[in-house]
């Protein structure tokens, strides 16, 4: 993002910028900039947007060519086209010869970096791959737009906060604005406001439900998973998440064991930083080989409900059951 800031500041534009990553809020973003930096809102002679994968390429091409009316830059916007899966050759050969006078952009869900559009967009113009920012700079985001409303959060609060929301920023975002017009008349966000006001989401209730079955609160754990249920969602995935938080602890605390230091275990295992201690602490009550058979029977039990022997919620309370027994 600050590489699309600094070719916005300075009026040097590339031809071509294909935008992607897991991070949808900052995708959107970074195309919006691009887009009010090089068209006006009334402009709908030099802007094109196109969106879907069934894109008239040849329609593009001819826009692509032609030079801006009244205007320094031609603006084409192609939003989730699946062009880089299968890298056409006549969308290479325009990416490499794009005149001065036009500037294509990309938006992309998905994309193969081995294709050669990818790389010829490398090439001629800019890749902007924006991911889910690590726990620092998220947390400096947060603060940032809590002091334009001018508002105050302490950072265990802070911290407690996307424990229950997630670091996705659109998610994270609008929590934001539910907690700031909550707390109206108050400077400060509280604890008691982001239980009050935030929605938590489903994997956040999952490591709560998982917090409960450590500790061996088999009636908590119980209620969570009725909750989860509540909220319709089917009890097979609430065993995936359930397995996937196991596996977590597994691997982190192999990881711990080797002396990784925990920045490291966080980014290999895709999880934010401040959590890795958590997993840590709920690891120390299980050896390898306890979680190893924990994961076994999740195996076990989704055969037979597959089988059709059990179903599936029975099958998922059982082993809340079992494994809240298990210390």
């Amino acid at each position: 993002m600050r590489t699309i800031n600094e070719h916005i500041k300075t009026n040097q534009f590339k031809p071509v910028y294909l935008i992607c990553g897991e991070e949808t809020y900052l995708c959107k973003q970074a195309k919006d900039k691009l887009k009010n930096a090089l068209s006006s809102p009334d402009d709908t002679m030099n802007y094109s947007y196109y969106e879907g994968k069934k894109i008239n390429l040849s329609e593009v091409a001819d826009l692509a060519m032609t030079l801006p009316f009244f205007q320094e830059k031609r603006l084409l916007i192609l939003e989730e086209s699946g062009l880089f899966k299968n890298s056409p050759d006549d969308m290479v050969a325009l990416i490499s010869n794009l005149p001065n006078t036009t500037c294509m952009v990309f938006v992309e869900s998905e994309v193969d970096k081995r294709s050669r559009l990818y790389k010829a967009v490398q090439k001629y113009g800019y890749v902007a791959n924006l991911n889910t920012p690590d726990e620092k700079t998220l947390m400096v985001w947060i603060s940032s737009i809590l002091k334009q409303e001018k508002k105050q959060i302490k950072e265990s609060v802070l911290r407690y906060f996307l424990e229950r929301t997630g670091t996705d920023m659109e998610h994270v975002k609008q929590e934001l604005d539910k907690l700031c017009a909550y707390t109206l008349d108050r400077e400060e966000i509280t604890i008691e406001d982001v239980q009050a006001i935030t929605t938590q989401i489903t994997t956040s209730k999952i490591f709560d439900m998982l917090e409960a079955i450590v500790k061996g609160n088999q009636q908590v754990a119980i209620d969570y998973y009725y909750d989860l249920l509540a909220l319709k969602e089917p009890p097979m995935r609430i065993l995936s998440l359930l397995v996937r938080q196991f596996n977590l602890i597994l691997q982190i605390t192999q990881m711990d064991n080797r002396s990784i230091p925990r920045s490291e275990i966080a980014k290999q295992v895709s999880i934010p930083s401040f959590v890795v201690g958590k997993y840590l602490e709920q690891g120390r009550r299980y050896n390898r080989q306890s979680l190893e058979e924990i994961l076994l029977k999740c195996a076990d039990m989704e055969e037979t409900v597959k089988t059709g022997r059990m179903t599936d919620v029975i099958a998922v309370e059982l082993l809340i059951i079992a494994f809240s027994n298990q210390r």
